[in-house]
């Protein structure tokens, strides 16, 4: 590999010259600059990315931290800001923290050393250290759907409350009253704030919800449907479902499938994320959408400022969901009634 050395040696300039040239510190003559741009190209240069960093003490890197690369949801809110980024001239570099604290913190270390300029984080469960550990790194900073306590940072994420408020709502409307939740892990906060949403709105309905309607799961597809299978083996089973998110309510269908349960004849099933799958699972699952394209979009915006200088004080900004009506839910028919499907039209695909 070439050196900085030998560019100049071809080029008959010194190596500062050959270094005013490549980071534009300094006016270099048209001549000497054309000598030294054909001997970059003659012996295939290529300036190191970690001098110049060092140097200016910018990388143009971006760091992103994501509790679970299997799950579409985070795969499609992460090629938002990767293109976003990109078209600002930063790279990422991507974490995964298979929703481990241990693992996080072992990662955010790294990507620290990396001399990235930001980082985006979305947090992998209760981990006391962490705030304390984010707040050391010294970074500018965005947190993307999911809180944290003690962190003076930029948050943007969507109001869970209000979506399993209108996910419950939507299942009420239809005349269900038996309504289940199946929900994530209680050391994450989108998860208990999807409950309170679920339990606003049946609260609002006069319904009390039994004890056994709420179930804990990991926010996996093995994990819907192993909570499904719970549900629907006890002696009062619900006739509609609030999963909180599209993989466990997929999981949860096939749960319902294996039981010869029909969905939506027979129980409705509403999911909570509205990924691009679940436009095509079988029935197409009604959810409940967050704007994944703004949620990055933003994320990337926020950093940028703080990156840039443009802005130094934190913000929250909370986005609305929206309801996708699909087929997966329909109006409740008492047991040995002919159900009435619901209607779905193209556009919510």
């Amino acid at each position: 590999m070439a050196t900085m050395k030998e560019v100049a040696h071809r080029a008959g300039v010194s190596v500062t010259t050959v270094s005013h040239v490549l980071n534009g510190t300094r006016h270099v003559s048209d001549d000497a600059r054309n000598r030294i741009e054909q001997a970059i190209r003659e012996l295939s240069y290529v300036p190191s990315a970690v001098a110049r960093s060092l140097k200016h003490n910018v990388t143009h890197t971006i760091g992103m931290m994501i509790p679970n690369s299997s799950n579409p949801y985070f795969a499609e809110i992460l090629r938002v800001i990767e293109a976003r980024c990109f078209d600002a001239g930063y790279n990422v570099i991507l974490c995964n923290s298979d929703d481990n604290p241990h693992k996080q913190s072992v990662y955010l270390r790294v990507l620290t050393e990396r001399r990235i300029d930001g980082l985006i984080v979305v947090t992998s469960g209760e981990d006391a250290g962490l705030p304390a550990l984010l707040t050391d790194l010294h970074l500018p900073m965005v947190l993307v759907d999911r809180e944290m306590d003690n962190i003076h940072c930029d948050l943007v994420e969507v109001s869970h409350i209000q979506g399993g408020y209108l996910a419950t709502q939507h299942l009420l409307t239809l005349g269900h009253r038996h309504i289940a939740c199946i929900s994530g892990p209680s050391e994450i906060s989108p998860s208990d704030q999807r409950i309170a949403g679920w339990q606003l709105a049946m609260g609002e309905a006069g319904i009390e919800p039994a004890d056994d309607a709420l179930w804990r799961s990991d926010f996996t597809s093995r994990g819907g449907y192993q909570a499904m299978h719970a549900l629907l083996r006890q002696p009062q089973p619900p006739s509609a479902v609030f999963v909180c998110n599209d993989l466990m309510a997929i999981g949860a269908m096939c749960a319902a499938y294996e039981l010869g349960i029909r969905v939506p004849d027979q129980l409705s099933i509403i999911g909570f994320d509205d990924i691009d799958l679940a436009s095509f699972s079988s029935p197409p699952l009604t959810t409940v959408s967050q704007p994944k394209e703004r949620i990055g979009a933003i994320a990337v915006d926020m950093l940028l400022e703080h990156i840039q200088g443009r802005r130094d004080e934190p913000r929250r900004i909370v986005l609305q969901p929206e309801l996708r009506f699909r087929s997966s839910t329909a109006p409740f028919a008492p047991p040995g009634t002919p159900a009435r499907r619901s209607k779905t039209t193209l556009n919510n695909r």
